[in-house]
């Protein structure tokens, strides 16, 4: 038998870890004072990392030794954008603030060199009431609000 006058040690046991799957669980074991570690699991990370990607883009950049450039605006677009401008009588500063964009930028839209942004696109078919996307470049936008 055991001694009964030594000191009997009564140990607590020991937090186990568990898998929280839930918010309310999550909540509850932050409330009661345990320590919480939040992970992602490995599956959802991979596959974040798949979607839209373009394989046959890649894969054709990856047997390409050749770097591509990016595209730019076609040659139509720029010389539309320089004309109608003109007509208007405005310059390209004046141009580039009534579309809140910077000079620079419309000075590489007019010489070819800016990669389309389809937003500046907009904003100057927009302000110049002509097309500058699509088939029919350079066609006077109808106006809003009329009746085909």
């Amino acid at each position: 038998m055991s001694d009964p006058y030594k000191p009997m040690v009564i140990h607590k046991p020991q937090d186990r870890t568990s898998t929280v799957r839930t918010a309310s669980q999550l909540n509850a074991a932050a409330r009661s004072g345990a320590i919480v570690d939040t992970q992602r699991s490995g599956s959802v990370l991979n596959k974040a990392h798949h979607v839209n990607t373009d394989h046959r883009r890649i894969a054709e950049l990856d047997r390409s030794d050749d770097v591509k450039p990016p595209p730019t605006i076609k040659h139509t677009v720029s010389q539309t954008i320089q004309r109608v401008r003109k007509e208007k009588g405005w310059s390209q500063k004046d141009l580039a603030q009534k579309i809140n964009e910077k000079d620079t930028v419309i000075r590489d839209y007019e010489s070819g060199k800016a990669v389309p942004n389809q937003q500046v696109l907009g904003r100057l078919e927009r302000v110049l009431g002509v097309k500058l996307r699509g088939n029919d470049i350079g066609t006077a936008l109808p106006v809003r609000g009329a009746k085909k």
